[in-house]
């Protein structure tokens, strides 16, 4: 367990709730509501002298991810001894520091470089095209466990060439359930509680189980049985420093990766889907842009470039349920942090999500709007779905491609009646904000408009529906 994290205030109205650690790690977006809502722009969660610091402003959000340097990142809180497959599956990009993460991000920045991006074009449109084939009209579905399943396939196919269903599938649920155990476990270094410490020697076996798949992968792409140009090929001829990347390298960056790609995605796709199906306004403008711009079912690249709408939905559905809904640095040494001074060691969060909802910020910051971006363009640290500054995700612009690319084939062949009185909720876990109940919905032909209707679940909490979509009287949330 860490030491405490000590820190000193300027006056005494100090920004503090003392409480168990424990209520953020069960609901990290309520608590940080309460958090917001009482002491402002930062705030401390104290409990027996563990604490976390939270900034929920533009300017402290510019402060701490602007300098690497003093707040670093510490994406995963266990690393595990030297010789662990713990410690070579979490010790990529994303747990890399100062010198050694400039130089990755160097190493690997062709990789992800606009003009590479045409070339993951023709394999987002066919895994689109395989998916909606095998949908039906008036069929019904669960959009959530579709859009998970369709993210196994595309994330397997384009960062390892794995087109492979049944190991794309065993594959992701390795990493998701790792990463998962992760946050269990990481809880551990601020919370003295013995379910975390007795999940250590779990975690230890996951990470095990997953490095020898990854390497298993790494064989297969050695041995020509990879489909098409995908990163983990172009990871594997990129070179970091003088020399390339060694194979206990790339299971780190591998891992990290798919982990950062699989499920953020998979929950924006649900998310967008959702809040269009129940905003038939919306979906119906959209629909014009599309008929209009798109000549066939499957986009080209340039006209891909011609759809400011979709953009606009795609920015407001980041915005208002952001996938990534928060995240956390350590300050590596003792620094003043707007009327806090933190020691080494202090753990700090921003949010995506309550920065998105900041009435100084965005008008109406729950409702679900795309207009607001014809008028809009907030600062990079004010709107931040892939983080911000010099650890922005890397990924970013290939996960535009693919949203922009599959939203557009999706909605040119089918539109979605969500099913009326159904539960959707949604919950924080690992940090991302994705649905933990099916979203059911019934497959319709695009020239039908669905209609809003009542829903049950803790996505009223989430985002401002129509009010046709609020089912009374409510039932618990599960």
């Amino acid at each position: 367990m860490s030491a405490p994290h000590h820190l000193s205030l300027y006056d005494a109205s100090a920004p503090v709730e003392y409480g168990s650690l424990l209520q953020f790690s069960d609901d990290p977006i309520a608590c940080m509501k309460r958090l917001q809502q009482r002491f402002g722009d930062q705030a401390v969660l104290q409990d027996n002298g563990q604490r976390l610091v939270f900034v929920f402003s533009p300017e402290l959000n510019r402060q701490v991810l602007s300098d690497s340097q003093v707040f670093q990142s510490q994406f995963f809180a266990v690393r595990g001894s030297r010789n662990s497959s713990q410690r070579r599956v979490t010790a990529g990009l994303l747990s890399q520091n100062g010198a050694e993460h400039r130089e990755t991000r160097r190493s690997l920045k062709d990789v992800f470089a606009k003009k590479a991006l045409p070339g993951y074009h023709g394999i987002i449109c066919r895994l689109t095209d395989e998916l909606t084939q095998n949908w039906i009209p008036g069929a019904e579905c669960d959009l959530n466990s579709e859009m998970v399943q369709f993210m196994l396939r595309m994330t397997s196919a384009l960062l390892f060439g794995v087109d492979d269903v049944e190991f794309a599938e065993r594959l992701g649920h390795l990493i998701d359930r790792w990463t998962h155990r992760n946050h269990e476990v990481g809880m551990g270094a601020l919370v003295s509680a013995p379910q975390f410490a007795q999940a250590y020697d779990s975690l230890l076996k996951q990470a095990e189980e997953l490095e020898q798949s990854i390497r298993e992968m790494f064989a297969k792409q050695r041995t020509g049985h990879s489909d098409g140009m995908n990163i983990l090929s172009l990871m594997m001829e990129s070179v970091g420093g003088e020399q390339r990347l060694s194979d206990d390298q790339l299971v780190g960056h591998a891992t990290l990766l798919f982990a950062a790609a699989h499920l953020t995605t998979a929950h924006t796709f649900s998310w967008t889907l959702f809040l269009l199906s129940q905003h038939p306004q919306i979906l119906q403008k959209l629909k014009a842009e599309l008929d209009a711009q798109v000549a066939g079912d499957i986009p080209r690249l340039d006209e891909l470039e011609q759809l400011p709408y979709l953009d606009a939905v795609i920015r407001e559905s980041m915005r208002v349920l952001p996938a990534s809904s928060y995240s956390q640095r350590v300050t590596a040494e003792p620094v003043t942090l707007g009327n806090l001074h933190l020691n080494a060691g202090t753990p700090v969060i921003f949010s995506q999500y309550i920065t998105h909802h900041r009435r100084d910020l965005y008008e109406n910051p729950d409702a679900f709007i795309p207009e607001r971006w014809q008028s809009i363009s907030p600062s990079a640290y004010s709107y931040l779905p892939f983080g911000a500054g010099p650890r922005m995700c890397i990924g970013a612009p290939l996960a535009m491609v693919e949203i922009r690319t599959a939203l557009t084939i999706m909605l040119k062949r089918f539109h979605f009646q969500i099913e009326p009185m159904s539960t959707v909720n949604g919950h924080v876990i690992s940090t991302m904000l994705g649905p933990t109940s099916p979203i059911r919905a019934t497959l319709m032909p695009p020239s039908d408009l669905p209609k809003t209707v009542p829903v049950f679940g803790s996505i009223h909490a989430l985002v401002d529906l129509p009010e046709q979509a609020h089912a009374l009287p409510r039932r618990r949330a599960a």
